[in-house]
Parts: structure tokens; sequence; C-alpha cells
């Protein structure tokens, strides 16, 4: 891993990218996405506090359990005069996306135990079979899987 002096207060793109393992693309999508933030230098190449790599390491752990990017820069942006998250802010954000997590993983679930039956039919709007749902009933409720997401 690149080490990066501490006494280097702005970081090039580069250097950021090599320090945080994120793709230069990537945190150059984030800035566009208001995640991280970047200054101008006078030939108009970007410099980003060295308290970014600690805003990507929080963004690319969120993402990693599954949480959107709207979300995260939704919950960066609550944060006092935009500051580094800490691990105080990271357990608090964490205890509010739990519950989302554990519906996310409910749903998965039940996709996965119901995959057999949906492929097999061919129809994701039947349960598991035709005699479970005679004459479609469950299509005049729309288009698409319907039960697994009610159940």
């Amino acid at each position: 891993m690149p080490q990066i002096s501490y006494t280097l207060q702005e970081l090039t793109v580069g250097q950021l990218s090599a320090r945080s393992g994120a793709a230069v693309s990537a945190l150059h999508f984030y800035e566009t996405k208001g995640l991280i933030s970047s200054r101008r230098t006078s030939g108009n190449q970007r410099r980003y506090d060295r308290d970014a790599l600690r805003r990507v390491a929080f963004i690319r752990a969120a993402q990693r359990v599954g949480i959107p990017l709207a979300t995260i820069r939704e919950a960066l942006s609550e944060l006092p005069d935009e500051r580094t998250p800490n691990h105080e802010d990271w357990a608090r954000l964490s205890e509010t996306w739990r519950g989302e997590l554990e519906q996310r993983i409910k749903q998965l679930t039940r996709l996965r135990d119901h995959l057999d039956d949906c492929i097999g039919c061919g129809c994701l709007s039947l349960d598991t079979c035709a005699l479970s749902n005679p004459d479609d009933r469950n299509g005049l409720r729309g288009a698409g899987s319907r039960l697994l997401v009610e159940r």
C-alpha cells in the first residue's frame, strides 16, 4: 500500500486512488454525486483534503454492505460542516441501515427459496404452479413478480 507523508495535506486524484483502492473514475463519480469534494489548482488539477481518504473508506464500506449511494450521500450531508465520519458516526448510521438490510435479506431469501418454482413454470406471476393460482388470478394484480415481495 502506498504511503503518504503525514505532512502532505492535499492529495492528487492519483494519490487518493492509490491509497484508497478506489479507481480514479470512481473518485470522479463520487465527486459528481457530492460524496467527496476537491479544489482546483491554477492548472485545473483536482486536490483533495487528506480527510477524503476516510470519506472514501466510509463510502466503500457502506457500498460493500449494499447501501445505495443516494443514502450514503444523505448520511454524509447530515454531518456538521461536511466533516469526515468517525467511528461513532458509522455506529449510528449502520444501526439505521440495519432494518433496510434485514428487509433485503428476507426478500433475497424468499427469492432464493422460490427460484426453482418460478423457473420451473416459466411464469413469474404464479406462486409455485397453475394449481395454486388457477386462471392466473395473481396476473390481475399487475405485471411482474408480486408474490415474492408481498409474502
